[in-house]
């Protein structure tokens, strides 16, 4: 068979019309619930601390490509989906620099010096976030200095759900119905898990992410609480479960690529939320998790890399 006409180009072989810009902005549209219940909830605490992390995150990927003489790549949303994930990290009261610092650890360290869009083995948003939570009491302690520069807006007191995590405390906290629709305690995004789970639907829908993430993080905190004595339903409720599971864990970077990958990272996450929160400190949980599982990526991509085909196995 002759050979001479066949062309020969290199790799990918299989392309696909979806673009970065697209997927960013179905992230966008399926935050959309959450953003908005927190709008209604936290009116314009919330509206402050969403400008701010957008602003600072689009501003410091704009800044950091230019000093790095780069193109600038703020049309294709990824800095404003940071930063509004981010932002539905923070309580509804938070010193405004605190959140300029969580957004140039998450743009600036973890994201372009990293190599930018798709090198980061952390998630952004979530790497941020925990730098501010580990890190409040040395920051509590000269951001203090700036209070007239702060916002002055009227916090939410009282114990959040999270306070209420532990065998047999489930039953003095929030009830299910408010923890699904109407949460005002503790980040701007538990709000009610409904609103996340609603746009965790829509971007499953559109195939952004795939559901197995999600549904093994949602099981294994739902069985494991109960093996531990605790209320496996109001675990996943609380707190940012839901938004961990759909939003953060299945960011295509710091996620496994093959099926059962997925599923042991799932595992890894469920199992750290549980232990954490019960035996721990429940606040950051999820996010401490995550981190957790983003560590294992490299391992398990490699040890569940499906075999190329046509590849001959040596005896």
């Amino acid at each position: 068979m002759a050979t001479d006409n066949l062309v020969q180009t290199p790799p990918p072989h299989l392309r696909s019309k979806e673009q970065t810009a697209v997927a960013m902005r179905d992230v966008l549209i399926a935050l959309a619930p959450v953003t908005i219940a927190a709008l209604v909830a936290f009116t314009y605490n919330a509206l402050f601390v969403i400008a701010v992390c957008v602003g600072s995150c689009m501003f410091f990927e704009w800044a950091v490509r230019k000093l790095r003489k780069k193109k600038v790549t703020l049309r294709d949303g990824s800095a404003a989906v940071t930063g509004l994930l981010l932002a539905l990290l923070m309580p509804a009261q938070i010193h405004w620099l605190n959140m300029i610092i969580a957004s140039f650890i998450a743009i600036v360290v973890i994201k372009e010096l990293m190599g930018g869009l798709g090198r980061n083995i952390f998630n952004p948003a979530l790497f941020g976030y925990v730098f501010i939570i580990t890190c409040s009491g040395i920051l509590a302690s000269w951001t203090g200095h700036l209070g007239f520069l702060s916002a002055g807006f009227d916090g939410v007191t009282g114990a959040t759900p999270l306070a209420f995590i532990g065998p047999g405390l489930e039953s003095m906290g929030p009830s299910y119905g408010s923890l699904l629709f109407a949460n005002y305690g503790g980040a701007i995004s538990e709000v009610g898990a409904f609103w996340v789970l609603l746009g965790g639907a829509y971007l499953i829908y559109r195939k952004v992410i795939g559901w197995v993430i999600p549904t093994t993080i949602l099981a294994t905190v739902f069985v494991l609480s109960y093996i531990v004595g605790s209320d496996g339903l109001y675990q996943i409720l609380a707190g940012g479960v839901m938004l961990g599971a759909f939003f953060m864990a299945t960011d295509w970077v710091s996620s496994p690529m093959f099926t059962w990958g997925q599923v042991i990272f799932g595992l890894i996450i469920g199992v750290c939320i549980v232990l954490i929160r019960v035996f721990g400190a429940p606040t950051g949980a999820v996010a401490y998790s995550i981190i957790i599982g983003n560590c294992f990526v490299p391992l398990l991509d490699k040890v569940f890399k499906p075999k190329r085909f046509g590849e001959v196995v040596a005896a």
